[in-house]
């Protein structure tokens, strides 16, 4: 048996299937005879590149898109295209100097660690994608299989993840990530079982038949077929239950929780209406500016707002569903090709978030009085929340600029010093949302994308509940909404934990939330209660699940 970091719930069974190999690297290569045309050739490929990773990311939703389309703007990044050019003009051929750039950057981004060493999968996808366009070769990825399989993986970039095909990957692990990288948060927007963070994968060859628990973080090699078939069918039947699932949210005897959708654009907006959802807990505006060379203006911002409130409109046209929208959380992993933020030594300590507003107010001004249009258009009335508030006087001034056009003011809760400082920044806002990918991260000093150190980056983790539990009790307290949108709220177990703590509503990829719903369904209050009150006596998350499920099932 292989231990690693639970991620996606659910049971499969199937040989194993590893990635084919990717392009070779090329080897020594004559000067080009024109390096310009060599410029523009290389520069066309990642062009090429660029508009096929946006065209999967407008047919794809959730974060897989968000994902894919930071991933196009990546092969246009002027910084790695510029420093290919230098090399081809200094006399390398196209291919090499794009290997040799992305040597650069990838030993940069590994350096600075956080969400930037995040990257370096994302670029060596791009640069063999690139690498495959100047030889004139089909586009690089994994193989569709044609039978049921679980994937094994060192990484995989999120062109390769966003793809995955359910009815026949059935369960996925990797050696490396966390239960916050892409390829964890993709997968379980799929609802394809994944472990993450196997140290001895590479030890079981392609073919091998094995089962991997998503609940327990597990991959066992040699187990009893008719054993591993029954549990998959357990498992199946369960999902089953779960399926029938319609809302609305609220627990056995009663007690409503929200149970919300993240989104990034209108056409995921709408996607998220086929789920049972009750509206929008987190909207992503990242997706408006990533990959623009120029600010969207006013006009062009509010109709992408109006797509996302106007999709939740009831029958009757009214706006009634609650849409909660974040404002631009650029910086870091997500640079902003219009607003040069030059270089940080550690860009996820950085110029991020809300801290981008210091210094250009103007461009959150022209965001919420799009969001205030879009509003006005709709007849809806949006929440707005800011993200990476670390006090109570950034939650202040944040609040006034969203009252002073008739919104909804709130903040997200990323930061520990936010969470500490919870009643004083409760006192200046309507709201807070808990993003626990970043919280966990900057509560436990772990790069959330470190394999060596997932069991650091798990939501489970006492300090990281313990802050959460500060946060959801000052609400209750003052009778204020607290939400979570990170992937915490995906997993049904710490759902019930985090409503028995006292938050309020729950938002994630929408096809978590017929498993979120089920699970509260099934307990009432204070069953939620005692296994909140279990979870937070343990000193480790194994122990913290454990102790959980027990009291919630006493």
């Amino acid at each position: 048996m292989l231990s690693g970091t639970p991620v996606v719930a659910g049971v499969a069974y199937a040989p194993v299937m590893w990635p084919g190999p990717r392009p070779e690297l090329p080897g020594p290569g004559e000067p080009p005879a024109d390096v310009e045309a060599e410029c523009d050739r290389f520069a066309a490929a990642t062009v090429i590149v660029a508009d096929r990773l946006r065209v999967r990311a407008s047919a794809g939703t959730g974060v897989a898109s968000e994902v894919l389309s930071a991933t196009a703007a990546l092969a246009e990044d002027r910084g790695w295209v510029g420093a290919a050019q230098k090399l081809i003009r200094a006399g390398s051929p196209a291919p090499n100097a794009a290997v040799d750039a992305t040597e650069q950057f990838a030993a940069v981004f590994t350096k600075l660690g956080g969400l930037m060493a995040e990257r370096v999968t994302d670029l060596m996808d791009v640069r063999d994608r690139v690498l495959a366009e100047l030889a004139g070769d089909p586009e690089p990825g994994l193989a569709q299989p044609t039978s049921e399989v679980i994937l094994f993986a060192d990484d995989l970039a999120p062109a390769d993840t966003s793809g995955l095909d359910p009815s026949m990957v059935r369960g996925l692990a990797t050696r490396f990530g966390g239960p916050t990288s892409h390829t964890a948060i993709i997968a379980r927007q799929l609802g394809i079982p994944c472990v993450v963070a196997v140290a001895d994968l590479t030890a079981v060859p392609a073919g091998t038949p094995v089962m991997l628990d998503g609940t327990a973080g597990t991959v066992t090699l040699g187990c009893d077929a008719d054993d591993a078939r029954a549990q998959v069918a357990e498992s199946l039947r369960q999902s089953e239950l779960v399926s029938r699932w319609t809302g609305p949210g609220r627990t056995a005897d009663g007690v409503e929780v929200s149970i919300l959708a993240n989104v990034q654009d209108g056409a995921s907006a709408r996607t998220a209406t086929d789920f049972p959802v009750a509206g929008i807990g987190l909207f992503r505006t990242e997706l408006a500016f990533l990959d623009r060379a120029a600010e969207p203006t006013v006009a062009e911002q509010t109709t992408l707002y109006r797509e996302v409130v106007d999709a939740f409109a009831s029958d009757s046209g009214a706006h009634t569903a609650k849409v909660v929208i974040r404002t631009l959380d650029a910086g870091s992993d997500k640079p902003l090709l219009f607003a040069d933020q030059g270089t940080e030594a550690n860009p996820a300590l950085g110029v991020r978030g809300l801290r981008i507003a210091f210094a250009d107010p103007g461009l959150l001004d022209r965001q919420l009085d799009a969001i205030a249009l879009a509003a006005q258009a709709t007849g809806g009335s949006p929440w707005v929340m800011a993200p990476m508030v670390a006090t109570a006087a950034e939650a202040r001034g944040f609040a006034a600029k969203v009252r002073e056009r008739g919104l909804t003011a709130g903040v997200m809760i990323e930061i520990p010093s936010a969470a500490l400082l919870a009643p004083a920044i409760l006192a200046e806002v309507d709201f807070v949302s808990i993003g626990t990918n970043d919280l966990t991260q900057y509560t436990m000093a772990a790069d959330r994308m470190s394999s060596e150190l997932a069991g650091l980056t798990d939501p489970w983790q006492p300090a990281v509940l313990t802050l959460i539990d500060r946060v959801a009790s000052s609400g209750a307290q003052v009778g204020k909404s607290v939400g979570v949108c990170g992937e915490a709220a995906a997993d049904p177990l710490l759902s019930c934990v985090l409503v028995g703590m006292g938050v309020t509503s729950l938002s994630s990829a929408p096809a978590a939330a017929a498993g979120v719903g089920a699970a509260l369904a099934d307990v009432t209050l204070a069953q939620c209660q005692a296994a909140a009150r279990a979870a937070l006596a343990t000193a480790d998350p194994a122990a913290a699940r454990l102790a959980a499920a027990e009291a919630l099932h006493a």
